[in-house]
């Protein structure tokens, strides 16, 4: 592990420039969560519509608690059944908390934590969360490795490298509706992880 590197992407998140950071399924373009000014530099980056929800990662559920603290209800026995995981959930956002995440529906926020490469985990942990999206141009391919990512997004973003990931980005479940759903099959199966929440919080 790098520690230039984690210090470097440190640093960069704190001061509101994107990262770019390994996960559990594909290498993230990453910023500051806490306002909207890094946001809005991230998705002018990607060429992303400011109207997607982007996801929220933490290290560990109790940090994702902290950062959203409504989750510890009906929320957070789906949360605590499926993660940590390769999964984005789409749960209720009943404080409206990150606006500038959450898209169109500020009544939603999809979250994370994924089982981090080591030197990533560090940055989030000293950071407390981030924003995540795939590291790639708006619609372009889920890079697996560094250099997949494209060379304008690495020329303005701190980045970690962990080598090659699996390359397939996370399933994505909204728990918000009454019937539970699959959004985006990826890395894990959809239905499955819907059984194992709706049979904890029976």
């Amino acid at each position: 592990m790098s520690g230039d590197a984690v210090a470097a992407a440190v640093e960069a998140l704190r001061a509101g420039q994107p990262a770019i950071l390994p996960t559990d399924t594909v290498y993230g373009l990453c910023c500051s969560p806490y306002r909207p000014g890094p946001a809005e530099r991230m998705y002018r980056l990607k060429g992303r519509d400011t109207q997607q929800p982007t996801a929220l990662i933490a290290t560990d559920l109790e940090a994702l608690f902290e950062l959203v603290p409504e989750l510890r209800g009906r929320a957070g026995v789906i949360a605590r059944a499926l993660l940590p995981g390769p999964y984005t959930l789409v749960l209720s956002n009943p404080a409206r908390r990150y606006g500038w995440l959450t898209g169109m529906n500020p009544d939603a926020i999809g979250v994370r934590v994924p089982e981090l490469p080591e030197a990533a985990a560090a940055v989030v942990a000293q950071v407390g969360g981030v924003a995540a999206t795939s590291a790639n141009l708006s619609g372009g391919p889920d890079p697996r490795r560094l250099e997949d990512v494209p060379g304008e997004l690495r020329a303005q973003a701190a980045a970690v490298d962990a080598g090659e990931l699996p390359g397939t980005p996370s399933t994505v479940l909204d728990f918000t509706g009454e019937k539970p759903r699959v959004i985006r099959e990826g890395a894990a199966d959809g239905a499955s992880a819907i059984e194992r929440a709706v049979a904890a919080l029976a």
